[in-house]
């Protein structure tokens, strides 16, 4: 009950009861009493079906209670509503929790009955965003579909410290598939219409062979097989797939390190006869899949192992063979070592950075580790990426149009005693500067800082345009002035350019740099 909402004495309680995945002895005893106790019963029902929550509480539900079904307008079918799908289903909501607050502001006790658990994919949810805040209301949990489905084909779906991940079907197949490698157990949800696109994404992630396929789990018409081996037109939505944690297990006895983690394992000695392997370093582009060059799309193409920062190496689409390794965001040496491993033992081998890996990316931190003498074998090539300095200045104009200078403000790596020494550097020279990281949740004043020491040297009106997440949805671009910027608004996500004595500002708003400097 939301304490903020004053509830009439004489208002009615509202239940959303779970009833667990369809076998009627799943119902929990506390879920029975309120049935047989309830005022009104009201329950979802399909076009022209049966509701299935009314099944499987008929022995429950009392002589002469009053029933509300609340009966769907359309499923995915066409409608001629005006506003399409979403504006008949809106409507339907609004129409059916109409109906139950009517039951309730008469005093009436509503149950409104839900298949599995009424917060879980259930349409009870719908009902509780319009009624919970008006009306004194509790929720009794059910049995989850999936729990069922394990319990029938007695698949141990996760153990000791392994993830679980929940996934609709109807997820875009390239990020199911993703989201499958890189996950220990995993329950898919929503099937239908979406197995053939689920199936092909559980074998682009390499789980095919174990998954398995259940359909109306604990009901009497269940039954479940390997996935491989399903008909996709038979497959109804009350279905759904098992994919044990075992199953992604190196040694299905014991247990893995999953993808997620930080690489720290040492890979096998390689044989002295087997050949090594090359290690790629790669720049994926700042942002959209369409700054990703096609030399680096081939090279991905052809890897077995992609190795990188957690987010980078979610931007790499999964298919079958390919195995990942993503790590945090301080443990550069660690991944560097990891992918020059595979490498020594014959694997291929990708690293992956954002923007360009060799500015401030990667390629620094795999030579760095290459310099083991253990890695004398093992070539290091780095293929080039669209920078995020290009990309700010592109959609600026051309601010580095002449000569400039390129920083990172973080002192993880060098201290702030030698980033001041450069600023004022690269201020003497007069050189457009640009500046990647100049803040982040533990650093916010030294963007501050080098403002006032570029304020010593530059004058206050010199350009300065702020790039925060350019090329992707969130992006913005802001034109300002050195002694304007807004310090406190620069975070992590930006990327700055600083302007020289030949930078300017046209009338249409770009910004650029003459190609020639006065003697």
């Amino acid at each position: 009950m939301n304490p903020e909402v004053s509830t009439p004495v004489s208002a009615g309680r509202f239940y959303g009861v779970g009833l667990g995945p369809g076998d009627p002895e799943l119902v929990t005893l506390k879920a029975a009493r309120l049935i047989a106790e309830a005022d009104v019963v009201a329950y979802h029902a399909g076009v022209g079906k049966q509701s299935n929550a009314r099944r499987i509480a008929a022995d429950l539900i009392p002589e002469g209670v009053v029933e509300e079904e609340l009966r769907y307008p359309v499923t995915t079918g066409g409608t001629d509503h005006p506003g399409g799908y979403a504006g008949a289903i809106a409507a339907f909501y609004e129409e059916s929790a109409a109906r139950l607050a009517a039951h309730l502001e008469a005093g009436r006790t509503v149950v409104l009955l839900a298949e599995g658990d009424p917060l879980f994919y259930g349409s009870y949810m719908y009902m509780h965003d319009r009624l919970a805040g008006r009306f004194e209301t509790e929720v009794v949990p059910g049995v989850p579909a999936f729990a069922a489905a394990t319990a029938s084909v007695a698949a141990p779906l996760v153990r000791q410290t392994d993830v679980l991940t929940i996934l609709p079907g109807t997820l875009p197949e390239a990020e199911l598939a993703r989201r499958l490698a890189d996950t220990d157990g995993a329950i898919i949800m929503k099937l239908g219409r979406t197995f053939p696109a689920v199936r092909s994404a559980l074998a682009q992630a390499g789980r095919l062979d174990h998954a398995v396929y259940v359909e109306r789990a604990s009901m009497p018409a269940e039954r479940w097989l390997p996935v491989a081996d399903v008909d996709p037109a038979t497959v109804p939505y009350f279905s759904l797939i098992v994919v044990a944690g075992d199953s992604a297990a190196d040694d299905p006895a014991g247990r893995r390190t999953p993808a997620t983690a930080a690489p720290v394992a040492a890979v096998a000695p390689v044989a002295a006869e087997q050949p090594t392997g090359e290690v790629l370093v790669v720049g994926l582009g700042p942002g959209p899949d369409r700054w990703i060059t096609p030399e680096v799309t081939e090279a991905l193409a052809g890897v077995d192992h992609v190795v990188g920062y957690a987010p980078y190496v979610n931007r790499v689409p999964q298919r079958a063979g390919l195995t990942r390794h993503a790590s945090g965001n301080t443990v550069e040496l660690d991944r560097s070592r990891l992918a020059l491993d595979l490498a020594l033992a014959g694997e291929r081998v990708a690293v992956v950075s954002g923007g360009d890996a060799g500015v401030f990316g990667m390629a620094a931190a795999v030579f760095e580790a290459a310099e083991d003498p253990t890695y004398a074998g093992v070539a290091v090539r780095v293929l080039p990426g669209v920078s995020a300095v290009q990309a700010v200045a592109a959609r600026a104009g051309a601010p580095i149009g002449g000569d400039f200078a390129v920083m990172s403000l973080s002192d993880r790596l060098k201290p702030w005693s030698l980033i001041e020494k450069r600023l004022r550097a690269v201020a003497d020279a007069d050189l457009v500067l640009a500046i990647y990281n100049p803040a982040s949740r533990s650093r916010t004043d030294q963007v501050v800082e080098a403002q006032k020491i570029l304020l010593e040297h530059r004058p206050a009106d010199t350009v300065v345009v702020v790039g925060r997440d350019v090329g992707r949805a969130e992006e913005s671009l802001t034109v300002t002035t050195l002694a304007d910027l807004d310090a406190a608004s620069v975070d992590m996500k930006c990327l700055l350019v600083v302007g020289c004595t030949g930078t300017r500002r046209s009338p249409s708003g770009a910004v650029w740099t003459a190609r020639s400097t006065p003697s």
